[in-house]
């Protein structure tokens, strides 16, 4: 007794004929025939009640499809179990205190570690060094170096944030912008921006912020509206939005460099992607 012929069985009682289900199994009529004889031999017992004009599932029939059934959904489960396996295998989790670095992170896996499938998730510093150390995220981006002795700790990138206005705007033809020249302007903010959005928040006590969740909505409306927004200089952000400048905010709270931390005992795949990130950083 085969998988196959339980899965023909189930097709044979799906369509109600042996002709419609070998058409949907592209079988031909006479092997698929012959199959479902072959399994009633295995099984000893008859599974159809016969006529010159048709064939009818029978008591036996009826319950050796129920099995099948069975028997082919736990098939299907221990598959499932087994493609999870793989894919936790494959899978580095990222806590990151802002999206760019995650962004930077994939790209450059993806060039080197082709498979590696990285489950990145925006967090607070602090729940994200908790996090690292409990083992529920494999990597850890951070705005402050963590030096501790069982911690691998290394610089992954720099990122600068900049007003992000209309080139109708009376800020356009400015070179830069401090946050005091900017504080009480009401802007566009993609709520999606990590640690960024407490920045703008501290720096800028007397603006109004319009948050946008949806990320398609939120560039629509940047091509659309003439409120003020921000971007940075990280690679996904260039020039995205036409008639939009940059206008690079000088305050030392708008650069941000991140490290990327790693456990110096973590899994394998873990350890290979801290040293190659340090190795071509």
């Amino acid at each position: 007794m085969e998988l196959e012929q339980l899965r023909q069985l189930v097709e044979v009682e799906r369509q109600g004929t042996i002709s419609a289900a070998a058409e949907k199994l592209h079988l031909t009529q006479p092997s698929l025939s012959r199959s479902i004889k072959r399994l009633e031999a295995d099984l000893g017992q008859g599974l159809f009640d016969r006529t010159r004009n048709r064939i009818e599932l029978n008591e036996a029939g009826r319950i050796a499809v129920e099995h099948a059934r069975d028997v082919l959904a736990a098939e299907q489960r221990m598959r499932d179990a087994f493609d999870d396996l793989a894919r936790r295998a494959r899978t580095v989790k990222v806590g990151s205190i802002a999206p760019a670095p995650t962004w930077n992170l994939t790209a450059r896996i993806v060039e080197r570690f082709p498979g590696t499938i990285l489950e990145p998730d925006i967090l607070d510093e602090k729940v994200i060094e908790r996090s690292l150390f409990d083992r529920t995220i494999d990597l850890a981006i951070t705005r402050k170096p963590i030096a501790l002795p069982n911690c691998e700790c290394i610089p992954l990138m720099t990122e600068s944030l900049s007003l992000y206005a209309p080139k109708s705007s009376k800020y356009a033809g400015r070179r830069s912008v401090s946050w005091n020249d900017i504080d009480g302007e009401t802007f566009l903010v993609f709520e999606q921006i990590g640690f960024w959005r407490e920045v703008c928040e501290e720096a800028l006590p007397n603006a109004t912020a319009i948050f946008q969740k949806d990320r398609e909505v939120f560039i629509q409306l940047l091509h659309s509206s003439d409120l003020l927004g921000f971007t940075t200089d990280a690679p996904q952000n260039r020039g995205s939005v036409e008639g939009r400048i940059p206008i690079p905010i000088q305050d030392a709270s708008a650069h941000a460099t991140f490290y990327l931390v790693a456990l110096k005992d973590a899994p394998e795949r873990v350890s290979e992607i801290v040293t190659w990130i340090r190795e071509t950083t």
